[in-house]
């Protein structure tokens, strides 16, 4: 019969779980500030208030903890997803409130999105370790609610038809939308001189995607409801 866990062993899960919270906040506080290559065992243990042996007991290594905060970006990214898809009725709509929310999370968690673009340009290795591992599936859950998004506006009339494969057009907008992110943050001084506001950049590229997934009936009609 298997007894159940002691307090004095509950409480030191517990405080396990706790310190290793620390860590990783005082590591993605750093990441947030000074960005990615800052984030060093050293500077986390130094904002951690810990040592940096202690900090090796909950983290392998730097990449380690990277990945860990990476966890956190990417579980925020489809929940995000999941939030704003459930916002709307009709498939087109969920569609672009899912943009909405992406290019939202981009400006309001900077150093997430800096790490979603790592973590997409790199292969996973085949010993990747759990953060990794974790990071993935997220990633491919947040693509599944895109994908279903579609297929929901397929069924109701909002998305033409003709759209073909739902995973393929999933990925062909969160890759338009990432790239309007990484733009509208990278280059916001340079179109400013061409006379473009970062919103008004945002709903332009929101609206030509719209344009290419709309069923043309659907926006013919107008708003149902």
């Amino acid at each position: 019969m298997i007894q159940p866990m002691s307090y004095i062993a509950q409480r030191r899960v517990e405080e396990k779980e706790r310190r290793r919270a620390e860590i990783l906040d005082a590591a993605e506080a750093l990441y947030a500030k000074d960005g990615w290559d800052m984030v060093t065992v050293d500077q986390v243990a130094r904002g951690a208030r810990l040592s940096r042996a202690l900090v090796y007991v909950y983290f392998k290594d730097r990449e380690d903890i990277l990945s860990a905060i990476g966890e956190r970006a990417m579980g925020l990214l489809r929940d995000r997803f999941v939030a704003a898809s459930a916002t709307q009725s009709l498939g087109m709509d969920k569609i672009e409130a899912i943009g909405r929310a992406y290019m939202q999370y981009a400006f309001e968690f900077t150093h997430y999105f800096d790490f979603c673009s790592k973590f997409n340009a790199r292969p996973m290795a085949a010993d990747a370790g759990s953060h990794d591992l974790a990071c993935q599936a997220a990633g491919e859950e947040a693509i599944a609610v895109v994908v279903q998004a579609i297929e929901f506006g397929i069924r109701d009339g909002s998305v033409r038809p003709d759209i073909g494969d739902p995973m393929m057009h999933a990925v062909t907008l969160w890759s338009f939308t990432h790239g309007l992110a990484q733009l509208a943050m990278a280059k916001a001084d340079d179109m400013a001189r061409l006379g473009i506001a970062v919103p008004d950049l945002s709903r332009y590229g929101l609206g030509l995607l719209r344009f290419m997934t709309e069923n043309p009936k659907a926006a013919a009609a107008g708003p149902r409801g």
